[in-house]
């Protein structure tokens, strides 16, 4: 049990640490291509801040834990919108001056809404993650049209130019991808195993960890990136580091068990994780859109998105012995398996 507490601490630090290089590396080599700094900012940086959860749910889907997959890509939202928003409106309330942030609420609102009605069925299929990944590509296409139809005088502008690693050479940022890449790769497979193990020795599915362990752990690097955002004035960057993060979670992190395993999971994550996911992001919509004005997440807005958080947190910890009891069989299968 000490060695999977010890694999799963590591897992997560070398997830952060890994996503870090990996977003310097993948910055740099598409500087040097001579992608404009907001389309790098909008796309790349985004995505990279998601490569933990990619990582985590490819190996979880190879070693048939598919619920863990799930569990972290839906887990995961709900922590940046809940967790890690909450906490950054605590330290320094959120100010949205950003026409861009405007047009991609409606988006992550749109894939959220989508995601629901692909899994209606209690199955997540190969289908399911074609389609979701034609959604990816689609909107990574609106990213682009979105960054460069942005003017110079959107806030976020300026905010991203400061954001994005020092200019460096090919070789130093392809060193920096590379070992981003290892260290991804190699935290992913010792977090997942350390997780399972702990899950099967405790009775617990591993839905349930992937909706709080391994969500909370990569979700570090988005919590790290909005604190230190709001410190430094940047309010648009903070919360455009979530929506992009959950946009990548839904259409990325979620087709890689649709892809690699698919099958039916825990009837809970329709009545109750997903309209935890799509609440939260409903209510962030509501409170930072700005209708009329600029959006603006104040301090008490923030306490209650952490309250939403935590009393989900308490509800799963309710609902651990039923889960198990409540789960199809096929699942219940993949929570037996040990990873190879």
């Amino acid at each position: 049990m000490l060695l999977d507490i010890v694999a799963i601490i590591a897992g997560i630090a070398l997830l952060v640490w890994g996503a870090d290089r990996f977003v310097i590396g993948a910055s740099g080599i598409a500087s040097n291509l001579g992608l404009p700094p907001m389309i790098i900012g909008l796309t790349i940086v985004g995505f990279g801040t998601s490569a933990p959860e990619i990582l985590v749910s490819g190996t979880a889907a190879i070693q048939g834990n598919t619920g863990l997959a799930i569990g972290n890509a839906l887990g995961s939202n709900i922590a940046n919108i809940g967790l890690i928003l909450g906490i950054t409106a605590l330290i320094a309330p959120l100010n949205v001056q950003s026409d861009t942030l405007r047009r991609e609420y409606p988006i992550l609102l749109a894939v959220c809404l989508g995601t629901l009605l692909l899994m209606l069925d209690g199955v997540l299929g190969r289908i399911d993650g074609l389609v979701l990944l034609v959604g990816l590509v689609a909107m990574l296409v609106a990213m682009v049209r979105i960054g460069r139809r942005s003017l110079a005088s959107d806030p976020i502008t300026a905010e991203i130019l400061d954001e994005l690693p020092e200019a460096m050479t090919t070789a130093k940022a392809v060193f920096n991808f590379s070992l981003g890449l290892a260290l991804l790769l190699f935290s992913s497979r010792i977090l997942v195993w350390g997780a399972v193990n702990i899950a099967t020795a405790y009775g617990v599915s591993d839905l349930i960890i992937g909706l709080t362990i391994v969500a909370l752990g990569t979700s570090l690097p988005e919590l790290a990136a909005s604190i230190a955002s709001a410190l430094k004035n940047e309010h648009d960057i903070a919360i455009g580091n979530v929506i992009g993060s959950n946009m990548y979670n839904l259409l990325a992190v979620l087709a890689v068990p649709g892809l690699i395993a698919p099958g039916p999971f825990d009837p809970l994550v329709l009545t109750r994780d997903m309209p935890m996911m799509i609440g939260l992001t409903l209510a962030l919509f509501i409170i930072s859109y700005g209708f009329g004005g600029a959006g603006r997440i104040n301090r008490i807005e923030g306490l209650l998105l952490v309250l939403a958080f935590l009393a989900y947190q308490g509800v799963l910890f309710m609902h651990t012995d039923s889960v198990t009891a409540t789960e199809p069989a096929a699942y219940q299968q993949t929570v037996e398996q040990q990873p190879t």
